[in-house]
């Protein structure tokens, strides 16, 4: 393990750390039926009023994100001491497709899907409403924890068969072995 490694892994304690201090909140109210609704992050041991409950499912993703963006880091990082020394200059595609993934998880988090608590009363389905700064006002939103659990599979899904298209390959088969395969099917 190198110290690119080593950094990465303090990184992501200090991250989760945070996530665990300042987890995410819902506001529970009686006039809109007791539907939960996005009220923002606040201190864990802080006094917080009755009607407000941690949102689990957001928390319980950020703690994938982050711990899944380390894991990016951790093998983009993995080769990193011996690549500075060597004169190089081929493009590493998995890299990319690594560098791709983490960003888009990034901005799945921050640009969460969510609608209004009055669909959510009326609705049997939940509605979808926009994509909105998770730091910023929110009103009466709420998040869609299913579009956003839905976002977050896609997004490794398909950076898992970017990054298996751009593997690069090794023959394991010596040239006299590979001569001598050639040479019994052309009898």
């Amino acid at each position: 393990m190198n110290k690119y490694q080593w950094i990465t892994l303090i990184a992501a304690a200090v991250n989760l750390a945070l996530v665990w201090l300042f987890p995410p909140y819902d506001y529970i109210s009686a006039t809109r039926n007791n539907v939960p609704t996005f009220d923002g992050f606040h201190f864990m041991f802080s006094q917080q009023g009755s009607n407000l409950q941690v949102n689990s499912t957001f928390l319980q993703l950020e703690f994938l994100v982050i711990l899944l963006n380390a894991a990016i880091a951790w093998l983009l990082l993995k080769g990193r001491s011996e690549a500075e020394g060597s004169g190089k200059k081929s493009v590493d595609w998995q890299r990319i497709v690594l560098i791709g993934v983490g960003i888009n998880l990034l901005l799945v988090l921050l640009f969460p899907p969510m609608e209004n608590f009055y669909a959510v009363t009326r609705a049997a389905l939940p509605s979808f409403d926009g994509f909105y700064f998770i730091f910023g006002e929110h009103g009466a939103r709420t998040i869609v924890t299913q579009l956003l659990y839905l976002e977050v599979m896609f997004v490794l899904a398909n950076g898992a068969i970017l990054w298996l298209l751009f593997r690069k390959t090794k023959a394991d088969v010596s040239d006299a072995v590979l001569a001598a395969m050639l040479k019994g099917s052309r009898r």
